[in-house]
């Protein structure tokens, strides 16, 4: 030992245990490393989980989550290479080339099917990875706090509406992409060379995060800001290594923008000042939200933009104000807090309004536009309050009162974030959260009216359609769906004049034509109802649920063959049909056991013919020709009372129909009720003057009663 010693203190080298000693330390510390790694890792996953449970215990699908639900594209096998290579097949009114984002629908459509839970985890989960991502990413720039912003981003309730809302799963794979292509970027300590791996393999991450959201087109703006926040200064090297970055963002987001245009071309008349307003305003709200995040909506109402007004001037002024003194004070404070504010900034840009999206129409500003432009905002606070406490001294009473804070933050935040996610479990509450904050939000007293008719609630149905003629009388859907919520409340004579006025406004309105024709079923008015159902398929032959409801007419109309014609195209135009599917299965049942029934009773084998009948009604209560065959059975087993019953029961049903009046005739006669017998017969004759049948009973009781003296 001593000669070890005296070697180690001469700086001579020898054969000592000086050098395993060392490695063994520096596997302590890297062992040490990890494990706070992992323990930071596991924290973080336990606040994004436990903040957001009730989206993965009750979520479902809300508003434009029918993409998933409704888009057959993303249920076919083939639909992959179309998503990809025929977007336009994929008719999502949004209309961005996004096909990345599709791509994972498609694929989780494949592995579970239409069950919400899948979705809203694997969204969960990609926050979770964007948060863990976020903290090593910090970490590596050394921005002091780096755990505490990625955990306040973890549990931060503006967030919310990019996580739990499935179709905004767009937000969360770009971010991931983002914050990867920057981690790769940064990963040691400087830029990476043109034409290297790392170089080549940031460019391809960028390229994916397009291929979710256009809103990484500034990736390279950050990629600028970087060397400017550690240098001061950017070099030309560092300018020409994102050159390509720069060309191939602006070429993907060019064709992107002009595919965008051919769904949905937006064109509102704000002038540039009026622009600057809004965009100045948007800043500063975004920036409001994510410091006091009270108040949040899923749709925040228009605010008025007059060039006039002081205040908007005063966002105007605001917004130039705070990077001009963080520049004058960078010497002072550092140049992060105005790297911070500077990326926030224009992370925005392409959603503050300087150029027209279709969102603007709903409103200037959402949450979910800042779930990647906020980082910048929450590390500069944040790391500037984690700097400056750094160099305060305070014993071990402090460390834990900053800790308790910071604990005391993550606690409200995460119960922000919990009872937020809770609006995502259906439409009925989603909608009604939107309406509590923004009552004249556009179209969704009509979503909610959608949504309480789907949940079976006609009578709230109604009341919100009324609300939404009221806001948009012009909107036809509106006076469509009105007329269908009061169909579904048997005010059928109401129905049909509202889903006529329907027409008035837009005689090809395929909903309005649809609607009609389920009020003149419900009529039993069938033949009209045929008549209307061609006029649908005329205007749109490829209406699945024209056919369909055709096929149901027939049906009531005993053209079972051509009934089931029609039902075989509606399954042709879409397989996954259920209303088609179910009367597929069923006709051909009802069909046979009707004819079965008629047959046997013709026979005289009246108890097998009623079994056939009655087995008929059970599948279809009003299927008439059943419920007329059987009240004619009954007639023949002189069960006069049984018939009367079914007789009325068929009026009830279709009112016009003379043989029924007729039938109903006889029951009254043999039951001594001669008076409203012949009220029936001359009831049936006014419908059909030509009805031999009930002429001849007529002249019979005429004759009976003459003879009894009545």
């Amino acid at each position: 030992m001593g000669t070890a010693n005296r070697e180690k203190k001469t700086g001579k080298t020898g054969r000592v245990a000086s050098a395993p000693a060392s490695a063994s330390l520096n596997l302590d510390g890297v062992e040490a490393f990890m494990g706070r790694q992992a323990l930071g890792i596991l924290a973080l996953g336990l606040l994004v989980a436990v903040s957001y449970i009730p989206v993965m215990l009750w979520g479902g699908f809300v508003w434009d989550d029918r993409v998933i639900t409704d888009a057959g594209l993303l249920h076919k096998l083939s639909g992959l290479w179309r998503i990809w290579f025929s977007p336009n097949d994929l008719n999502v009114w949004e209309g961005h080339y996004w096909p990345l984002v599709y791509t994972s629908f498609w694929l989780e459509h494949k592995l579970w099917g239409l069950n919400p839970l899948g979705y809203h985890v694997v969204n969960v989960v990609l926050h979770f990875v964007n948060t863990v991502l976020l903290w090593r990413l910090l970490a590596r720039l050394v921005v002091p706090g780096s755990w505490v912003v990625a955990a306040v981003f973890a549990v931060h309730p503006v967030h919310v509406e990019s996580v739990a809302w499935v179709i905004e799963r767009k937000d969360l794979l770009s971010t991931l992409f983002y914050l990867a292509a920057c981690l790769t970027w940064v990963r040691f300590g400087v830029a990476p060379r043109l034409g290297s791996g790392r170089y080549f393999l940031t460019l391809v991450l960028f390229v994916w995060g397009l291929l979710c959201k256009s809103i990484v087109v500034t990736l390279p703006a950050a990629l600028v800001l970087w060397p400017w926040w550690k240098q001061g200064r950017v070099s030309g090297a560092d300018w020409l290594r994102v050159v390509p970055f720069f060309a191939v963002g602006l070429g993907i987001v060019g064709a992107d923008v002009s595919f965008s245009r051919l769904k949905e071309n937006v064109a509102l008349d704000y002038s540039m000042v009026e622009r600057v307003l809004i965009a100045a305003h948007a800043l500063w709200f975004y920036a409001g939200k994510l410091l006091w995040p009270d108040g949040l909506a899923i749709i925040y109402p228009h605010w008025a933009v007059g060039v006039a007004n002081p205040v908007a001037w005063g966002y105007v002024f605001a917004a130039g104000a705070l990077p001009t003194a963080l520049w004058l004070l960078r010497h002072r404070m550092g140049r992060g807090p105005l790297a911070g504010v500077v990326f926030f900034a224009v992370t925005l840009v392409p959603v503050l309004g300087f150029v027209d999206y279709g969102y603007m129409q709903f409103s200037f500003v959402a949450d979910r536009y800042q779930y990647l432009a906020g980082i910048g905002v929450l590390a500069a606070g944040i790391g500037a309050a984690a700097y400056g406490l750094g160099h305060i001294r305070y014993g071990g009473m402090g460390r834990w009162g900053v800790g308790g804070v910071v604990l005391i933050v993550l606690v409200v935040l995460g119960t922000l974030t919990w009872r937020q996610a809770g609006l995502y479990r259906d439409n009925v509450t989603f909608y009604k959260h939107i309406l509590s904050h923004n009552p004249t939000a556009r179209s969704i007293q009509y979503n909610l009216g959608n949504a309480l008719l789907t949940a079976q609630r006609p009578e709230e149905a109604l009341a919100a359609f009324r609300i939404a003629v009221e806001q948009n009388p012009d909107s036809v859907n509106a006076h469509s769906n009105t007329g269908r919520a009061l169909m579904d409340l048997d005010r059928l004579d109401e129905a049909e004049e509202r889903l006529r006025h329907a027409l008035e406004m837009d005689p090809r309105h395929t909903v309005s034509l649809q609607n009609l024709a389920l009020v003149r079923i419900r009529q039993q008015r069938h033949d009209e109802a045929l008549d209307v159902y061609r006029r649908l398929i005329k205007i749109d032959p490829g209406n699945a649920g024209g056919h369909s409801g055709m096929g149901i007419a027939l049906h009531y109309l005993g053209r079972t063959d051509e009934a089931l014609q029609s039902i075989d195209r509606a399954l042709s135009l879409d397989p996954t049909y259920a209303e088609a599917l179910n009367n597929r299965e069923l006709m051909p049942q009802v069909k046979a056991h009707a004819d079965a029934g008629f047959a046997l009773m013709e026979e005289g084998r009246l108890d097998e013919a009623e079994k056939h009948l009655r087995y008929v009604l059970k599948i279809d209560p009003v299927y008439t020709v059943s419920i007329e065959n059987l009240a004619l059975l009954q007639l023949r087993r002189q069960r006069y009372g049984e018939a009367l019953v079914l007789y009325q029961r068929l009026v009830a049903l279709d009112a016009d129909n003379a043989k029924a009046w007729s039938g109903m005739g006889i029951a009254f006669y043999y039951l001594d009720r001669t008076d409203e017998a012949l009220q029936s017969i001359d009831r049936a004759l006014s419908l059909d003057p030509t009805l031999e049948a009930a002429r001849v009973n007529r002249a019979a009781m005429r004759e009976s009663l003459q003879r009894s003296g009545q």
